[in-house]
């Protein structure tokens, strides 16, 4: 496997969701079959945001994430660095503050808000597209109220090794080839899968949460293992 497509700078890979932006919820659909519906309603309900709480879900692209955790009256802030993918999301929403969501362009390692802002945060397939996971861990950390909760659902390696180097092979060679026939963008879908084979197994990624500071940290298998949510708490002053 070549590196090619991960070095890539932030500008490129914001450009590259810019380019996907208007049927990448359609696509995310149909590619996962629809289990990212599942996933979703899996980090509202850990999550566990109730009314008069706020939100913050990063990376949220178009804000289709974002509209789970408003159901119980929670307020939400859909972030993200792709301008393309907010401007879907806002012109679909009809307007840039709509039905508790509200959407706010930012970077991961210098997220635009006061420290211990948010009831809970949330970033769902995005952290692997950040250049310093530590670091975006930290920034999470801080805008954070004292007490609040973390939900990370990304994808991941299914623990049992001849299963998961099967589904690698479905990631680089069948994914790229179905999202070539349906996408207007296909090279992002190959970045897609060679940033998946790249990315850390459940235990490693729980290991970063601790060291950014979160307590309680956890996490729990979805779809076998292809997804995994971890969760993880602000400690109390």
């Amino acid at each position: 496997m070549t590196r090619a497509h991960l070095d890539r700078r932030p500008a490129d890979v914001a450009a590259m969701f810019d380019q996907t932006a208007e049927r990448y919820d359609l696509l995310n659909d149909v590619l996962s079959m629809g289990q990212d519906r599942i996933w979703r309603r899996a980090v509202a309900k850990a999550a566990d945001a109730y009314s008069g709480e706020l939100v913050l879900d990063l990376a949220a692209g178009t804000g289709t994430s974002s509209e789970s955790f408003t159901t119980c009256g929670a307020r939400c802030v859909a972030c993200d660095f792709s301008l393309g993918m907010l401007r879907v999301g806002v012109r679909r929403r009809g307007g840039a503050s709509a039905g508790g969501v509200t959407f706010v362009a930012g970077d991961a390692l210098r997220l635009p808000f006061a420290d211990d802002t948010y009831d809970a945060v949330t970033i769902s397939f995005g952290l692997r597209n950040v250049a310093d996971v530590d670091a975006s861990l930290r920034e999470l950390f801080r805008v954070t109220k004292p007490g609040g909760r973390v939900v990370i659902c990304e994808f991941s390696h299914i623990p049992v090794r001849p299963v998961d180097l099967l589904y690698g092979q479905y990631l680089m060679q069948v994914l790229p080839r179905v999202a070539a026939r349906l996408s207007s963008n296909p090279e992002s879908y190959r970045y897609l899968s060679e940033s998946i084979q790249e990315w850390p197994d459940q235990r490693e990624l729980a290991a970063k949460l601790q060291r950014a500071g979160w307590e309680s940290v956890a996490w729990r298998n979805l779809s076998l293992g292809i997804v995994a949510m971890h969760r993880g708490r602000k400690p109390s002053v």
